[in-house]
């Protein structure tokens, strides 16, 4: 809830954060969100950090347009029909989410005009059949280790009974295997 239908966080203009994101000794940046493409100014942010020299990753549903933004990576993930709102959100939320949680016309922009990883949160080996059937809306060869499968859960022994299989599937297609390494490390809270 926090990071998505009721963003939290301070206040920042985009010179603060450009001359935050400086003060690290890294040049990768991760724009992501919830949806970081609804951000106000982000085409700007985007722009201002890749002027400093940074490398950009959005990490995007695909639902909203690039609009030319600066991006070196587009990790898009697009949302499963295993992808539900909080229960706490109410029905018209929950109805907006089913009815544009897949855009294939923008994917295709994404796909299209920029260097891009598909990245999938699977439950269970089943919804395989809903990435294939994605993938195949996607006009032009999409290499398999383009695409990641990284196993839904909170915490470490729900991700554990399903990492095997999906292992397996990634074995199987040439995927690739994404672990949830900020859970296995810090768990499930906020700052990680």
């Amino acid at each position: 809830m926090y990071a998505s239908w009721q963003p939290e966080g301070r206040q920042m203009t985009i010179d603060a954060i450009v001359q935050e994101v400086s003060s690290f000794s890294c040049k990768h940046v991760v724009l992501t969100g919830g949806e970081p493409m609804i951000a106000k100014e982000i085409h700007k942010l985007a722009q201002s950090l890749h002027k400093a020299g940074n490398h950009i990753t959005i990490e995007t549903a695909g639902t909203v347009s690039p609009d030319d933004i600066d991006c070196d990576l587009a990790s898009i993930s697009p949302k499963l029909s295993n992808s539900k709102p909080d229960e706490r959100l109410s029905k018209e939320w929950q109805e907006k989410h089913e009815k544009f949680r897949i855009q294939p016309d923008i994917l295709q922009e994404w796909v299209d005009d920029y260097p891009y990883q598909l990245k999938f949160v699977v439950q269970t080996s089943d919804d395989l059949i809903e990435i294939q059937d994605l993938l195949s809306k996607i006009t032009g060869s999409i290499s398999p280790e383009k695409v990641l499968l990284m196993p839904e859960g909170i915490d470490a022994a729900t991700i554990r009974g399903r990492d095997e299989s999906l292992i397996d599937v990634c074995k199987r297609y040439g995927f690739r295997y994404c672990n949830r390494l900020h859970i296995e490390i810090f768990g499930n809270k906020r700052g990680t």
